[in-house]
């Protein structure tokens, strides 16, 4: 069964119930790092619980793209409203096959530092099911974790690779 979601633009941000932010410093440039959030093959080995990424719309890839992202616990279908190549990746949530929010973005944000390392910044930004309200904090922590373990994940990744 699919859940869709209420269609949102970059300025849902500002206005969603429920943020989860992390910053990390990586050690490879914005665009080394922005051509690893566009292989899809690339996100199962460091965002954990992703199993597969497929993109569902015709090359070359920008914005209103679409893609859908196999989790293990469940599908997200996702509709890109920002694609700046080395700095900014972000999304909206078109649908998942579990109720957990009405309306949702991604967005990650890249900055170049001294050295050719890059300033992650990983926001996303939720409206809750009712189902996700009436779990409160466990939700929030819930989320919390797994978007904290993605960012440290993606340092990890990054870490391991040759440069």
């Amino acid at each position: 069964m699919r859940f869709t979601c209420r269609p949102v633009g970059l300025d849902f941000i500002e206005e969603a119930a429920y943020r989860f932010e992390n910053v990390v410093e990586l050690e490879a440039p914005p665009e080394a790092v922005f051509d690893i959030f566009a292989d899809g093959e690339s996100w199962p080995r460091w965002f954990d619980g992703i199993q597969r990424v497929v993109w569902t719309s015709p090359e070359p890839k920008g914005v209103g793209t679409t893609r859908t992202v196999t989790l293990t616990t469940m599908t997200v279908y996702e509709h890109f409203l920002a694609w700046e190549h080395g700095r900014r990746f972000a999304f909206r949530f078109v649908g998942s096959s579990l109720p957990l929010c009405r309306a949702g973005i991604e967005d990650y944000q890249l900055e170049a530092l001294p050295g050719g390392r890059t300033r992650f910044f990983y926001g996303v930004y939720l409206e809750p099911s009712l189902v996700v309200r009436l779990a409160g904090p466990i939700a929030r922590a819930q989320f919390r974790g797994m978007f904290s373990r993605a960012a440290q994940g993606l340092k990890a990744y990054i870490a391991a690779r040759p440069r």
